[in-house]
């Protein structure tokens, strides 16, 4: 049986076909692809893309090119991380690398305002702080989290820490003046990690995100020392509508506060006090005093007797 269908199996001889002949055999398949029915009317390519252009003109978009920031920040993490890189590559050879990945992406960096040309240069000369803080924030992380073994698991491997390393060159380029490319950059990392920090958020060091699915930091929102947020936390604004743009929207943490999962703290008038420790699942619309503990009320009784079983 076997012998059977390899016989059958034989190489099939294709004719040598000249260059001019295989042009035409792709054009007209070209063709007859553009002209094959759909829902009984022809397709127009010519006539779409007229419509779409048309469009485009009406919704008045400017037609900036997308950046794809990834070669930028693979290049920016073997800078800051001795553990991305090779080793037999020098730190001065990947700073010129990330400078010409930066310079590839000013052209997106469009809109409104218009930074100062040397801002790539003026970002390179930048990052001495910004891996002064990212190695506060590891370290930070280390000591908070129990089941964190050492420095390099969390530069490795914490999704949370990986959003604030993009955080803070976007926070930077944001303060550059740079429109667009620093909220591409937020972004990218919200698709990888989860976690949502606008790059206008102000964000001190060290601070820790632990696990992070979820998180969200609003624009305006302020954050001091060695604040630790647990997934799922929002930073937001009370009312979300046009009118309140620019103002004072999301809250302020100060430092050595703790929030942990699924609360919300929202206003731009909240204030949540040093020390203060924020339960999880609350809902927070005004402010705390310092070294405050706020739980949410169970709906529960509380069991008096060992073995009380309660159905939820």
């Amino acid at each position: 049986m076997l012998r059977h269908v390899a016989a059958s199996l034989r190489p099939v001889v294709v004719p040598d076909i000249s260059p001019l002949t295989t042009h035409r055999l792709l054009n007209s398949l070209c063709d007859w692809s553009i002209k094959m029915p759909s829902s009984a009317a022809q397709v127009s390519i010519p006539q779409i893309a007229q419509r779409l252009d048309a469009l485009l003109v009406t919704l008045a978009v400017g037609g900036t090119p997308a950046s794809d920031v990834r070669p930028f920040l693979t290049l920016l993490r073997k800078v800051l991380f001795p553990q991305n890189r090779p080793l037999d590559v020098t730190t001065t050879e990947l700073l010129f690398d990330l400078h010409a990945a930066v310079a590839a992406l000013a052209p997106s960096a469009v809109g409104d305002s218009h930074p100062a040309p040397d801002w790539p240069v003026r970002f390179i000369e930048s990052l001495p702080e910004i891996a002064t803080d990212l190695y506060a924030d590891a370290a930070f992380t280390l000591r908070q989290d129990p089941a964190a073994t050492c420095i390099d698991e969390i530069i490795i491997a914490y999704p949370g820490f990986a959003a604030i390393v993009v955080h803070r060159a976007a926070a930077q380029i944001h303060r550059l003046g740079v429109p667009l490319l620093p909220r591409v950059l937020s972004e990218f990392a919200h698709t990888q990690t989860g976690i949502d920090i606008h790059p206008n958020a102000s964000i001190a060091s060290p601070f820790c995100i632990d696990h992070g699915t979820g998180v969200v930091i609003g624009e305006t929102a302020i954050i001091g020392k060695r604040v630790v947020i647990y997934q799922g936390v929002t930073l937001g604004a009370v009312r979300v509508s046009k009118d309140v743009a620019g103002t004072k929207r999301h809250p302020t943490i100060e430092d050595d506060v703790v929030i942990y999962a699924n609360a919300t703290v929202l206003g731009g008038s909240t204030i949540i006090g040093r020390r203060s420790l924020i339960g999880g699942n609350v809902w927070i619309t005004r402010s705390v005093p310092p070294d405050s503990v706020v739980v949410r009320k169970s709906d529960l009784p509380v069991p008096n007797l060992a073995g009380d079983e309660y159905v939820i």
